[in-house]
């Protein structure tokens, strides 16, 4: 088990579990994160999504702003990372169907 799965870690999983607004959700976003944090976190969660569109290193460059190594770090979690980024692309991919 990761050293960053603590009690204090699993209760903010569960409490994202909870919420099903995404107004609250934002909400909690705004009040728990810096708008750069938000930002950044999103954009690598489209960066995934891309990567996952089979789109190239330079493109999603140009759509995103997202740096190389930002794009590799997401390229190897989708890859061989614990399946987190997989699970949020298939509920986008279940909303916009």
């Amino acid at each position: 088990m990761s050293d960053l799965r603590t009690p204090e870690v699993d209760n903010l999983a569960f409490a994202l579990a909870k919420l099903d607004d995404p107004d609250i959700i934002f909400a909690l976003l705004e009040d728990m994160c810096t708008i750069r944090e938000i930002k950044e976190t999103s954009q690598r969660l489209d960066v995934a999504r891309l990567l996952a569109a089979g789109k190239s290193y330079s493109a999603i460059e140009q759509i995103t702003g997202a740096s190389a190594t930002t794009i590799a770090r997401v390229s190897k979690c989708l890859s061989y990372g614990s399946g987190g980024y997989a699970a949020a692309l298939a509920i986008l991919e279940e909303k916009n169907a």
